[in-house]
């Protein structure tokens, strides 16, 4: 994808198993794409809890030995990128806490919206906070709650703060589940031999051959005991979701599920419709790797066009959105793709991508077709013009980075240097996924959760 976004974080929780961190382990792998800054663990033993976590990728963080002491019957696990919160050790996650009510450890994927304003009146009450995250915030209102129980104190904090998120909390009891009430960002509950599970993705249930059960719904807080019941706290209700469209467009992996639904068919689908909507006049489709590859396929079937592998992709370079300055994201796009120019010599090609928001990949693959010979380059992207910040867990909060709002489709496609450029409508992403509604805020400036004026 083009834009460098980073991702949704992602989290996972098991309980009832002798393994749980090894299985956690395990999933944190699976949802690597969600997060490559840093990675943590926390397991429950005899009714402590304890803590593994660090910065960098799963497999630098857990060696072989870490997993191994990590005994307990539950777990949580967390990979992270930061919206909310520098990307330094003392924010990796889970977050640990010792509260009156009991010990508990806390995960979470999203951003909340009003955080900054819940935090200024817990310091003004004395809190003294220990991170820069926004998931400290929950953690603080849980400490100071007067209810009665850490499940009521969990309740009682999401209550009082909004947003795009999803929780796994750890306690004495099990693990605690919870979406927020739009269902922007994803939880699903699974099984493995009997033990529920939660994860952000199904790839992750898959990972460690857990059975998909279904969704948590919008709003809905779950308890998983340690003897493998599921006990709803807090009701769902999904007659207002607003699943956020990058799931489907970008986030989630592509074996992933989302409401049964394949993400690698409803990827290829946006291409479908794609082509429908802003056919090119092209030789061959290219799909920028791997992400767009689906909905390249899509195109070029729609059109009947010859699909290639014309750019191919260094799988031991990271995600460019994960580096924090420009320049980083750059040089890490120089290092990350190439062109086949046996594929693209002499020809018209369309080069389909999954999104433009900042246009700094877009920029140097056309250059790179050019150089290899192509005649002509047409992009042709699956989502609309990505025009206004995100504030539910993607890094755009900053509008002067969105290279689509500062331009028309004209200019935009002298910036990157194009023949052509054309974007999916926002009607033709819910007609391709099927789905009545989503959170398209980034693309229509809709917020399906009010923000201040000011973080806008």
């Amino acid at each position: 994808m083009t834009g460098e976004l980073r991702e949704a974080c992602g989290v996972f929780g098991i309980v009832g198993r002798p393994d749980a961190a090894a299985l956690t382990a395990e999933a944190l792998f699976a949802l690597q794409h969600r997060g490559q800054e840093s990675a943590g663990i926390a397991v429950l033993d005899e009714g402590a809890i304890r803590l593994h976590k660090g910065m960098g990728l799963v497999h630098e963080v857990f060696q072989l030995e870490d997993v191994k002491r990590l005994r307990g019957e539950a777990a949580i696990g967390h990979v992270r990128y930061s919206t909310t919160g520098a990307s330094r050790p003392e924010n990796a996650q889970p977050l640990y806490v010792r509260a009156h009510l009991g010990p508990f450890a806390l995960a979470h994927n999203g951003n909340l919206v009003d955080a900054l304003h819940a935090r200024d009146r817990l310091e003004r009450e004395g809190a003294i906070f220990q991170t820069t995250t926004d998931t400290e915030v929950v953690a603080h209102l849980m400490a100071r709650s007067k209810r009665q129980s850490l499940e009521e104190a969990f309740q009682d904090a999401l209550r009082q703060l909004s947003g795009g998120y999803a929780f796994a909390l750890l306690t004495p009891g099990g693990v605690l589940g919870a979406r927020d009430p739009f269902g922007i960002r994803p939880l699903v509950l699974g099984r493995l031999h009997g033990m529920p599970c939660i994860a952000s993705e199904t790839c992750a249930l898959m990972a460690i051959g857990a059975e998909y059960e279904r969704e948590v719904a919008p709003g809905e807080v779950v308890q998983l005991d340690l003897q493998g019941g599921v006990h709803v706290l807090t009701p769902g209700d999904a007659s207002h979701e607003k699943l956020c469209a990058f799931e489907l467009i970008y986030f989630a992996r592509p074996d992933s599920r989302c409401d049964g639904e394949s993400i690698y068919l409803a990827r290829r689908r946006l291409g479908q419709q794609l082509a429908m909507e802003a056919p090119a006049p092209a030789d061959v489709v290219l799909g920028v790797p791997d992400s767009s590859l689906p909905a390249a396929e899509g195109y070029a079937a729609e059109l009947s066009l010859p699909q290639e592998l014309g750019l191919v992709k260094n799988r031991y370079v990271g995600r460019t959105f994960i580096h924090p300055a420009q320049h980083s994201r750059e040089s890490g796009v120089q290092r990350k793709l190439t062109v086949v120019s046996e594929v693209v010599r002499g020809r018209r090609v369309v080069l389909i991508d999954d999104s433009l928001v900042r246009g700094t990949t877009m920029r140097h693959l056309t250059r790179l077709l050019r150089d290899a010979g192509a005649v002509e380059v047409h992009v042709r992207i699956a989502s609309p013009r990505y025009l206004h910040p995100c504030h539910y867990g993607i890094d755009t909060s900053n509008r002067d980075e969105l290279i689509a709002a500062a331009a028309g489709e004209d200019e935009l496609k002298g910036l990157i240097g194009a023949d052509s450029l054309r974007f999916l409508s926002a009607q033709g992403v819910l007609r391709a996924t099927g789905r009545p509604d989503h959170c398209l805020a980034c693309f229509t400036g809709e917020y399906p959760v009010p923000v201040a004026e000011s973080e806008i």
